[in-house]
């Protein structure tokens, strides 16, 4: 194990954010830097318990107790290797998980959990720094074709465990960048895009050819897909958005979130000088409490919002984990994210009644209701009806499934109970050789689970392609305890 006290002389810390008034004048990264003699002393505080429970709250199974020994004893290029023995892009989990691993820790029973994703995070760093993290191209080539539709996370991750064991794979990206979400999703003071620029290189070095700006469907027809490939994997995310269908739905200066967030990340790729959808001067109103609306809380702030209300249908959060959600399950307490510490205001119980518009067809503003959960529904209060004053609404509810468009309708799969693409045991469709990945068949989840998946669908297609079974598959489809 790490150090055989550390856990009883060490304290959890957690990486200093940089100064609010700083950071709101960049996009750059909110952490400062945390030093490696303090993270070693963190690695240390990993007990290395004889069943370590946060292998079963990592979807992925990461080996943490392995790997914090491995820093405390400072042999870093050892917990690279460790670490990327099932996970493919510990940068990506490193910035953007929210840590089941750690609420799954032992330690955490009666004291604060180890700082698993920090440390996480800097070993990938180190390994980058140092030149540990190499192409590893295929040492045969097996001449099978597989086609990987969608370049999020589990896209990602299945076609470079497909092309490391000697499959010809062609990534399908409808955007003009490949990247997916991670692209234009997440804003860059979440995750600095050299993090996902350096892996895509490394995957092209590795052989897997990466096609941006062709939506698979349309400009590829799903007949050409089956014709040129000897398997497909579906890993096109759940992208479908949740509206809000009430009165005065239809003015203007209402966007989805992922109608506002992609622009944003355009100006920082250098495409645009603005955004089209700027948030500077305005009152904005972030509908959903996620993390989708913390990204848009984060960009407003940037922008020079007038304010900021970001809105829940949920009632607060305890601060501790309730009876209902014992320990190592993930709890849903009242979190803080680095957007929230930079301002805003955060009203829970509420519901939007109406949008409310001015002359010119613009909304004014909202009129919402509180709300009480009761019989399985949101009931509302009597006489708490308040309107409040707004001219952005950002709509962050969430996704309701994948978009049921032409390619799913030419490929004729067969869809669950959820609207998701139904798969079984080895990840593969109603339809022979057609494979799904992530939010596609899962439906909206953790990015933990969108690399996890890649991986596992991974082997499922390298079985159907060839009857080995050579690489890990971490999950089921129908493991859906941590999701």
């Amino acid at each position: 194990m790490a150090d055989p006290k550390g856990f009883l002389t060490t304290g959890r810390r957690n990486p200093p954010r940089r100064p609010v008034e700083l950071r709101l004048r960049d996009w750059r990264e909110v952490y400062e830097d945390f030093g490696r003699d303090a993270l070693e002393a963190q690695a240390g505080r990993c007990m290395n318990c004889g069943i370590p429970f946060c292998h079963r709250g990592c979807p992925l199974g990461n080996l943490i107790p392995e790997w914090n020994d491995l820093v405390w004893r400072q042999n870093w290029a050892d917990a690279i290797e460790q670490l990327h023995a099932t996970n493919n892009f510990p940068e990506f989990t490193g910035t953007l998980c929210p840590a089941p691993c750690e609420a799954a820790c032992v330690l955490a029973i009666n004291d604060d959990a180890v700082t698993i994703k920090q440390v996480e995070i800097e070993i990938i760093d180190r390994a980058w720094e140092e030149g540990w993290v190499t192409p590893q191209p295929p040492v045969v080539r097996t001449g099978k074709k597989v086609a990987v539709v969608g370049s999020g996370p589990a896209g990602l991750a299945a076609a470079q465990q497909l092309t490391r064991i000697g499959h010809d794979v062609v990534v399908y990206e409808r955007a003009d960048r490949i990247g997916g979400l991670l692209r234009y999703g997440i804003p860059e003071f979440k995750m600095a895009k050299h993090r996902l620029d350096r892996r895509l290189e490394q995957m092209r070095a590795e052989g897997t050819e990466l096609r941006a700006g062709v939506d698979v469907g349309m400009d590829l027809t799903a007949e050409e897909l089956r014709t040129d490939f000897d398997a497909v994997v579906l890993a096109g995310g759940a992208t479908a958005w949740r509206d809000l269908p009430v009165p005065g739905r239809e003015l203007a200066g209402i966007y989805q979130a992922m109608e506002y967030l992609p622009p944003s990340n355009r100006v920082q790729e250098g495409d645009l000088p603005a955004s089209p959808i700027d948030a500077g001067g305005k009152h904005v109103v972030i509908i959903g409490g996620g993390d989708t609306g913390a990204d848009c809380l984060g960009t407003a702030h940037r922008q020079g919002a007038a304010s900021v209300t970001q809105l829940e249908i949920l009632p607060t959060p305890p601060e501790h984990r309730p009876a209902t959600q014992p320990w190592p399950t993930y709890p849903m307490i009242y979190r803080v994210s680095s957007a929230h510490e930079e301002g805003g205001e955060r009203l829970f119980s509420v519901s939007t009644q109406q949008f409310l518009g001015d002359a010119n067809g613009r909304v004014r503003g909202l009129r919402l209701v509180g709300v009480v959960f009761e019989g399985g529904t949101f009931i509302p209060v009597p006489d708490s009806e308040q309107d409040l004053p707004c001219d952005l609404v950002l709509l962050a509810m969430g996704f309701v499934g994948p978009e049921k468009g032409k390619l799913l309708d030419e490929l004729g799969v067969e869809y669950d109970q959820r609207g998701n693409v139904a798969r079984d045991a080895s990840f593969m469709t109603s339809v022979p050789g057609v494979f799904v990945a992530g939010d596609m068949g899962r439906g909206q989840s953790l990015i933990v689970w969108a690399i996890a998946e890649g991986r596992s669908a991974a082997a499922g297609v390298d079985r159907y392609l060839t009857g080995r079974d050579v690489l890990p598959a971490p999950i089921a489809p129908t493991d859906r305890a941590l999701a």
